[in-house]
């Protein structure tokens, strides 16, 4: 792969990670919207009881979802801020880091996700497996969780 290449598809990858935060975010916005109307429709009855367990648990769905959504939107702000129009040589915010195993996107933690066909897992700069990675460059070996991995290539 050529240099404008690597580029060209770590852009690709944080605008993948930014859509399906999107995604993400207007999910919990529809669920987060949808236990305020359960909560709202929730009909006081002659056991007022019910009626208020029904209100609280809508009322906690909605702080859940909201609680979801505002995570969300600070992992869209810091993946809007890594930088991903220039090669990487070290392990950090931005990089693409190959192993025999997987390939590791430090920008946002989403998880295993499948990008061009390749298995390509998402860490938050700020996860213990990301600081791991910090600084490491090609050749380098890095254990974790008992596991011990040679990274191929950064970029």
């Amino acid at each position: 792969m050529t240099n404008p290449e690597k580029i060209a598809f770590k852009n690709k990858l944080k605008n993948f990670g930014l859509d399906l935060l999107r995604q993400r975010i207007a999910t919990a916005q529809d669920a987060m919207n949808q236990a305020q109307e359960a909560a709202n429709s929730e009909e006081k009855s002659s056991a007022g009881d019910k009626y208020e367990t029904g209100r609280a648990i809508g009322q906690l769905q909605k702080e859940m979802h909201s609680r979801q959504l505002a995570e969300y939107a600070k992992e869209v702000k810091a993946l809007q801020s890594i930088a991903t129009d220039s090669l990487c040589d070290r392990g950090g915010p931005g990089a693409f880091v190959q192993t025999k195993a997987i390939a590791f996107f430090l920008s946002a933690g989403l998880g295993k996700q499948t990008v061009e066909g390749k298995s390509i897992l998402f860490v938050s700069p700020m996860a213990p497996f990301a600081r791991a990675l910090q600084n490491k460059k090609t050749g380098d070996s890095i254990a974790f969780n008992g596991t011990s991995m040679t990274i191929e290539d950064v970029w």
